[in-house]
């Protein structure tokens, strides 16, 4: 009798440590094909028309006219969209939008110049008033700032800390406000927030950014919760390095791609997660920037992310005062 019980208990461990493994197996398939294989939300639900050009629905886009920006509002016009361009300067957004509406024949654009470090209630007022007679479907929040350079926070240019609460904070909640309701209205919708590693890692010498995209995490999940009830989808692209002016890298890589080719991941995968997997509302969709997500979220320590941040924003640091310096000396 007692060596059948020992049998039974070892039998029943094994059984249980089998289905363990088992479960981890089908984890680690599930997250190679949400990383690799599985297609997320097909735009047409928002109101993209390819076939009939001009009647579909219109895509917004902040910081439209440089880098993930533009890409952002090529790829959204070629998927069927109208585009609704927004940034600084009055001359990139009609030249994009000239382009736009050459490369894709019936194509419609709109644009408004606005600089979000110091807009003014007038000009969000002003921008709702342009757009309100278009059926906007698309937010896209991807207007950002970052510091000149890596900086301890007691040293931070107030106007600089200022400028970026205002453009990665409050700008985004403003543009968000004027057409968050008119999803609402005609549930379905699509808002995606441009997210950054800097805001998960919490990157050092970059307080005040990283603090702001942190913001922006937490805010799109709770967004995301409130218009999931109205058929409204809402997630932060969760973002790594990509070729641009901001990020200051030049060549692409594996690890860094270029604006074209992480946007294209992007609008493959709305509604996934990728790499974010238990994160609600989150989608990391660069295939090795989810990779380099899943594992520094559940096995690296954040201890050990915070000092390795810490010593590669102050080489960046150091090697950027060493350019300013030859730049002078060379006036």
């Amino acid at each position: 009798m007692v060596g059948c019980a020992r049998e039974t208990v070892v039998t029943g461990f094994a059984c249980f440590g089998a289905a363990i493994a088992l479960c981890i197996a089908l984890y680690f398939v599930y997250l190679f094909l949400e990383i690799h294989v599985l297609s997320g939300t097909s735009l047409t639900k928002y109101g993209a028309n390819k076939k009939s050009r001009g009647t579909g629905s219109w895509a917004l886009v902040t910081g439209a006219t440089d880098g993930i920006g533009r890409e952002f509002s090529v790829q959204l016009a070629q998927n069927g969209f109208n585009i609704v361009l927004v940034s600084r300067t009055v001359e990139k957004l009609v030249a994009l939008g000239a382009d736009i509406e050459s490369k894709y024949p019936g194509t419609k654009t709109a644009h408004y110049a606005m600089d979000f470090a110091v807009a003014t209630p007038a000009q969000y007022e002003e921008l709702a008033k342009l757009t309100s007679h278009l059926d906007v479907a698309v937010l896209i929040n991807n207007v950002g700032l970052s510091h000149a350079m890596p900086v301890p926070f007691i040293e931070m240019d107030p106007v600089e800390m200022n400028k970026i609460v205002m453009v990665n904070i409050v700008a985004t909640q403003h543009v968000t406000r004027i057409f968050a309701p008119r999803l609402a209205r005609r549930k379905a919708g699509l808002i995606l927030n441009l997210g950054s590693f800097s805001g998960q890692w919490a990157t050092p010498l970059l307080t005040t950014y990283a603090g702001s995209k942190a913001f922006l995490i937490a805010w799109s999940q709770a967004l995301g919760e409130e218009l999931r009830h109205e058929n409204v989808d809402v997630q932060l692209l969760n973002t790594f390095f990509v070729v641009s002016s901001m990020s200051k890298v030049r060549r692409p890589s594996a690890m860094v791609p270029m604006p074209k080719s992480y946007v294209r991941a992007a609008l493959q995968r709305i509604n996934r997660s990728s790499g974010a997997l238990g994160r609600p509302y989150t989608l990391t969709p660069w295939p090795v920037h989810a990779y380099v997500d899943w594992i520094t979220n559940y096995i690296v320590p954040r201890g050990f992310l915070l000092r390795k941040a810490y010593s590669t924003s102050l080489d960046t640091r150091r090697r950027a005062i060493r350019k300013a310096e030859r730049e002078l000396k060379a006036l």
